[in-house]
C-alpha cells in the first residue's frame, strides 16, 4: 500500500452532508473543541468511501446534549455511560464521544474518565491508523503516534505496548488480523507476536463479539492469506479449533471461484468453506448466528443438486444456491441477474381441471412444478400443457 498520505483531510462526499458543518460548529470546532476521528478519517486519507462518522470533543456528555438540543439537533444518549451521544443533524448521523482515558480494564470492559487531553484520548485507541484526528474546518490531521506513516506503509501497528493494548481489550487480537486483512502489507511482527502469545485471552470474549469480527475479516481484501496465517499460528485454536489446513484450502478455492464468477465475497459462505461439514451446526450455534445464517452454514455443503443451478436457486433461494454451487465448484454463470419466475399454474387451476381438493392436488402440483423446472421455466402456455398432462395422469392413478 506504499504511497503518499496527505497531511490534511481531502474533500469527500461525507464532509458535505447536510447538518455536518452546523454540528461541528455547535460543538466548538472553530475553537479546536471538536475533531473528526477514526474510520472516516483513515478511509478518506486512503481514498476509500467512508461510512460511519465519529466526532470527538472536549465537552462532557451532558454539555454535548445541552449544546445539541439548544441548536435544534437531535441528541440520542446511545452510549452515555461511555461518553457517546448520537447526533442527528439534518438527517446526518454522527457518533459524538467525549475525550476519554481508561481508569481500569479487564479485557472485555473498560471504566473510563473524561479528559480534555487529545493525546490522552488517542493513546487509549487500538492502532495508530485509527488514532488520526482531523479538524472539521481546516482538515488538518493530528497524529501523535505515527499513524500517517503506518497508513502509507500498509502497516497495522498497536499504539504503545501490544501486550498492554491486548490486555485492555482482548478483541484487539482479532481486530489486528481484520485490519491487516483490509489494509496491511507486511505484518507488524511485534503485534503478531503479542497476538500469538495472548491468543487464549480470546476465550474470555462473548461469542457474538468474536463472530462480528470474524465475519468482517472473512470478506476483507487479503482474507485468505490472513486466515491461513491465523491458522498456522494457532489464533483460532482457543475459539474455533475446528478450523484446519483443509478448511483454509477450501476457503481459498471459494474465494477464487467468487472472484472468477464476479460474485461478491460473502462471509457466511466463506465460513462454511472454512469449517468441516460436520461442525457447521455446532459452530453456528456457538457463535450465536441468526437462524437464517445457521441454516446457510448447514446447507452450504450439500452439493449442486440435480435440477441445474436455476432449479436449485428456485428451490432454495439465490444465496443458498450460490453457497452450494461455489463450494462444489459448479458453474454459477446462469444465475447472474436471474430472478426466479413464478409458475403460472396453482392448486386452484388443478381443481378447475377436475381434481378433488386434497393431497392429490398437492402431489400433482409438485409434479407440475418439477417438470416446469426441468424444462427451464417455460412460459404460461407450455406450463398449462404440462398441467393438463399431469392432471390426466393423476386422474388415471386415482381410478
Amino acid at each position: 500500500m506504499d504511497g503518499v498520505i496527505p497531511a490534511t483531510l481531502p474533500d469527500a462526499e461525507w464532509r458535505q452532508r447536510p447538518g455536518l458543518a452546523q454540528l461541528a460548529s455547535v460543538l466548538g470546532a472553530a475553537a479546536g473543541e471538536a475533531r473528526f476521528v477514526g474510520g472516516a478519517v483513515r478511509d478518506t486519507l486512503l481514498g476509500l468511501d467512508a461510512h460511519d462518522l465519529d466526532l470527538a470533543t472536549v465537552h462532557a456528555p451532558d454539555a454535548v446534549i445541552a449544546r445539541l438540543e439548544a441548536a435544534g439537533i437531535k441528541a440520542v444518549p446511545t452510549g452515555i455511560a461511555h461518553g457517546t451521544v448520537t447526533a442527528v443533524s439534518s438527517g446526518t448521523v454522527v457518533e459524538v464521544t467525549t475525550l476519554r482515558r481508561d481508569v481500569s480494564t479487564d479485557g472485555r470492559h473498560a471504566v473510563v474518565a473524561y479528559t480534555d487531553d487529545w493525546r490522552e484520548d488517542a493513546a487509549r485507541r487500538d492502532f495508530t491508523m485509527n488514532a488520526l484526528y482531523a479538524d472539521p474546518i481546516s482538515g488538518r490531521i493530528y497524529d501523535w503516534f505515527g499513524g500517517l506513516a503506518d497508513l502509507a506503509a500498509g502497516r497495522v501497528r498497536f499504539i504503545g505496548d501490544p501486550y498492554q493494548r491486548i490486555a485492555e481489550d482482548h478483541l484487539r487480537i482479532l481486530r489486528f488480523f481484520r485490519f491487516h486483512a483490509r489494509f496491511g502489507d507486511d505484518i507488524d511482527q511485534d503485534g503478531l507476536a503479542a497476538c500469538v502469545a495472548r491468543a487464549n485471552d480470546l476465550m474470555a470474549l462473548s461469542r457474538e463479539r468474536i463472530a462480528a469480527e470474524l465475519l468482517k475479516l472473512l470478506v476483507a481484501r487479503s482474507a485468505t492469506t490472513v486466515v491461513a496465517l491465523m491458522q498456522d499460528t494457532g489464533i483460532f485454536r482457543p475459539i474455533l479449533p475446528e478450523i484446519d489446513a483443509d478448511g483454509v484450502a477450501r476457503l481459498r478455492d471459494v474465494a477464487e471461484r467468487e472472484a472468477a464468477a464476479g460474485v461478491a465475497p460473502d462471509a457466511i459462505r466463506r465460513l462454511a468453506a472454512l469449517l468441516p461439514r460436520e461442525a457447521a451446526e455446532s459452530v453456528g450455534a456457538r457463535l450465536k448466528l441468526s437462524n437464517a445464517d445457521r441454516r446457510r452454514l448447514t446447507l452450504a455443503t450439500e452439493g449442486p443438486g440435480d435440477e441445474g443451478p436455476r432449479g436449485l436457486a428456485y428451490r432454495c433461494g439465490i444465496n443458498i444456491a450460490l453457497d452450494r454451487l461455489l463450494l462444489a465448484g459448479a458453474d454459477v454463470s446462469s444465475l447472474a441477474d436471474w430472478v426466479a419466475p413464478r409458475m403460472a399454474v396453482g392448486g386452484g387451476d388443478l381443481v378447475a381441471r377436475g381434481l378433488n381438493k386434497g393431497p392429490l392436488v398437492a402431489r400433482t402440483l409438485k409434479r407440475v412444478e418439477s417438470r416446469w423446472i426441468v424444462e427451464g421455466f417455460p412460459e404460461a402456455a407450455r406450463t398449462s400443457v404440462i398441467a393438463d398432462e399431469e392432471v390426466v395422469a393423476a386422474l388415471a392413478e386415482a381410478r
